[in-house]
């Protein structure tokens, strides 16, 4: 069960990520379980993992993570492409412009993600997801931007900098997405401080070619 106590407003040291972060992690995004978006209104891409490796590393604890995810080219890209005024409406506004003025400052890949791809902010679950009793470890990701189209089949690189939170079991579906959109808030706030921000020009996170399909 959650705690009662405040949860932090901000995930990590100021001046950048701690051991074992950043990890590295990618897939091809297939779907899920279709919760995220029919039920809580959240909705997530699911990459598929082989047994409980995350990015080469054993021992990821279950749960709520935050970092920046790189899409390879589609339509979603084209036509939402980072920093566009999109419908997002899942983070605290105060908290969205901040990163969007930070990111305007740290943005060194230019107009050139056009031809290979897109980086967005995110937080994602690695885990069994407690409430709804998953049997399978998944790693389901919540870009934090809105599209209008679906991007099935597309190519994600993960780089996760921080951990948000253990995953917990909830009593009903309405503490499940006031503590979802929390993560997203702290996540932002995260995201926006400018040792984070930096790790958005990785160019991990444009490397599609070779990628393999299961998550590594």
């Amino acid at each position: 069960m959650p705690s009662d106590n405040p949860r932090p407003l901000v995930i990590g040291p100021d001046n950048g990520p701690e051991a074992p972060f950043p990890l590295r992690l990618n897939g091809k995004v297939v779907k899920g379980f279709g919760r995220g978006s029919n039920e809580l209104g959240i909705p997530t891409a699911n990459i598929p993992i082989s047994g409980l490796s995350v990015g080469g590393h054993e021992d990821v604890e279950s749960g709520v993570y935050y970092g920046w995810a790189g899409l390879s080219l589609s339509k979603a890209t084209h036509q939402n492409p980072p920093g566009t005024k999109s419908k997002y409406k899942l983070m605290n506004e105060q908290i969205h412009d901040s990163l969007m003025t930070t990111l305007s400052g740290n943005d060194s890949t230019g107009e050139g993600t056009q031809d290979k791809g897109s980086v967005y902010p995110m937080v994602l679950s690695i885990g069994y997801n407690p409430y709804y009793k998953n049997t399978v470890r998944s790693v389901e990701v919540h870009i934090m931007h809105g599209f209008e189209v679906e991007f099935y089949g597309s190519h994600m690189n993960l780089i996760i900098l921080g951990f948000i939170r253990p995953e917990y079991d909830y009593v009903s579906k309405e503490s499940l997405i006031d503590d979802i959109k929390t993560d997203i808030d702290v996540a932002g706030r995260s995201l926006a401080r400018d040792a984070y921000a930096s790790f958005k020009n990785d160019s991990y996170l444009l490397e599609f070619s070779g990628r393999s399909e299961v998550a590594s």
